[in-house]
């Protein structure tokens, strides 16, 4: 597919032999040429798809794509809609590319990246990743449908736009626990010293008020040796504190260069407003993402990490309910897995444990009472099985608590809404209905692992898809990216922008084959009537249709 946009023996750089000690020296090439290649690209556009600004480019004009607004942020006054970078090709071909230094800096110096000397690097046949590759967000498509959205392929550039010796990066982190924050912080420590030596790279303790609340903590490969074997976070983390203008500020007289954001959508949407205001002031600082969430309710990307985990130690609570569950007569083991949003994990460890009778997620409307309704699937497999086992995500069934209005109004730091205790709800009302009105005995057993789920070490899983996250984030930071998630996009690491991290949120298609899996796995109900599942898959039909420019439908 890549062949299509530029052929391999046609690079907008010069051949680099792997046996040579050929270097490219400091700004012997254009800065422009580093972010992309517009030989065979007809138009690029700068903006949304009902803003777009259009521009045709001759090749007297391609050293040279700047954005047409810098937008003004400050901690007080609403930030102005960043503008997309959009680049069109042949075939419905569109790549939403992720901003470059150059593009509001002029006349950056270059430098030849140093991997091309690391002996690590010895044995790879080719040191860099091409110019024009890239990774389509969407793999099926029909024989005749254009090629669709792609972006930028993650890893290292031939020419890098910091001197080593100059880069300070600093690492943030902030929100919930995650299994694996460690081992990001570890990896991106260690890409810096050991693949471009860079000496200078502080922790800031305490999430983004640590900016200019606390003091830094200097990392290196000796002081976070040890760190992935443990939960948690060494820098500390916590919700809220984002005020633009101090951070930017203390960012500016620290010397920063280089800012490293690991966190969730919220996180990633105060990292795109300090993108921003770092842009506006016209500072040479690359900002860089890595996306974290414990629910994998992040847009595009596969999955996050600790994902992996997370299914994992939640099949040792599940394993507990079922025990306890069948070891008793009427035993109903009842687990909460976390999900606010979206109930992957609850779906995935349900799939894997194959001991569940029931998962209920958020995404799928459910009712106690009356025919086809939760307890009376409950009291069918009691009676079939003599035991149950009932799984929950944190943020199903919401709307079927009594103060749910009130709840509905509040929120945490971080603006997340704040969720009633919902497993411990539906617990006892179970237990009410069948000791009142069905006059049945029953032996519940309520586990609630949530905490312990996030506040473990990641397994080998995990830590590699870390390693990759930490090394693609370094690699495009030094090659002069900014405003980018480092994330995985079918099976490759991928450059992406943070506005379609922070657009929308992942959730559990409940009309997809995998939810169908799920409930032939366990037999229960999908609590939806016929014609809710017919409205349902007519919506996902023409959710998932491809327009003629090669972007999503807007429905």
């Amino acid at each position: 597919m890549d062949s299509l946009l530029a052929p391999s023996s046609t690079s907008s750089f010069p051949s680099l032999n792997n046996n040579s000690n050929s270097r490219i020296k400091h700004n012997s090439l254009p800065s422009s040429l580093g972010f992309f290649n517009l030989r065979k690209f007809s138009t690029v556009s700068f903006g949304y798809s009902r803003r777009s600004c259009r521009l045709r480019l001759s090749s007297s004009r391609r050293s040279k794509i700047k954005s047409s607004t810098s937008p003004t942020m400050s901690s007080s006054a609403s930030p102005e809609i960043p503008q997309p970078k959009i680049v069109n090709g042949p075939g419905g071909y569109v790549l939403e590319d992720v901003p470059h230094l150059s593009d509001y800096i002029p006349d950056l110096p270059v430098y030849s990246n140093p991997l091309q000397d690391n002996p690590a690097y010895s044995v790879v046949k080719q040191y860099f990743v091409h110019v024009d590759d890239t990774v389509p967000q969407k793999i099926v498509v029909h024989k005749n449908s254009p090629r669709g959205v792609h972006f930028r392929r993650a890893g290292p550039r031939q020419k890098i736009y910091f001197d080593s010796d100059d880069v300070h990066a600093c690492i943030v982190t902030c929100g919930g626990l995650c299994p694996g924050l460690n081992t990001v912080i570890r990896e991106i420590v260690c890409g810096l010293f050991h693949m471009y030596g860079v000496k200078k790279v502080s922790g800031i303790d305490g999430g983004y008020r640590g900016f200019y609340a606390k003091n830094t903590v200097h990392l290196d490969p000796k002081v976070v040796n040890d760190i992935h074997k443990r939960g948690g976070t060494i820098l500390g983390t916590s919700r809220g504190g984002h005020d633009t203008s101090k951070i930017v500020d203390s960012i500016q007289d620290r010397g920063i260069n280089q800012v490293y954001i690991i966190g969730g959508d919220g996180t990633q949407r105060g990292a795109s407003v300090i993108f921003e205001e770092i842009r506006r002031r016209g500072l040479k600082v690359s900002v860089a993402g890595i996306p974290k969430t414990i629910d994998n309710d992040i847009p595009v990307i596969d999955r996050s990490f600790g994902f992996d985990t997370a299914v994992e130690e939640a099949q040792r609570a599940i394993n507990a309910a079922h025990v306890e569950a069948e070891s008793f007569e009427n035993g109903i083991g009842l687990v909460k897995l976390m999900g606010r949003y979206s109930g992957f994990i609850a779906m995935y460890a349900t799939l894997a444990s194959r001991d569940v009778d029931c998962c209920l997620i958020p995404e799928s409307p459910f009712y106690l009472e009356g025919p086809g309704g939760l307890f009376e699937y409950i009291e069918r497999r009691l009676k079939e099985n003599g035991h149950m086992v009932l799984v929950i995500a944190e943020g199903a069934g919401q709307e079927l608590l009594s103060e749910s209005l009130q709840s509905m109004t509040q929120k945490d730091a971080s603006g997340n809404r704040l969720l009633q205790d919902v497993a411990l709800w539906i617990s006892q009302r179970i237990k009410d209905h069948f000791s009142k009105e069905r006059k049945m005995t029953i032996n519940l057993k309520y586990i609630d692992p949530t905490y312990m789920i996030r506040a473990i070490p990641s397994n080998a899983s995990d830590n590699v898809y870390c390693t990759l996250l930490a090394q693609s984030a370094v690699h495009g930071a030094m090659a002069g990216y900014t405003g980018f998630t480092s994330g995985l996009v079918n099976g490759r690491q991928t450059y992406i922008p943070f506005y379609r991290i922070t657009e929308t949120q992942n959730k559990v298609v409940i009309t997809d084959r995998m939810w169908a899996r799920l409930l032939s796995s366990t037999n229960q109900p999908s609590f939806l009537c016929p014609k809710e599942i017919l409205e349902d898959q007519g919506h996902e039909e023409s959710s998932n249709e491809l327009l003629d420019n090669g972007k999503c439908s807007p429905n």
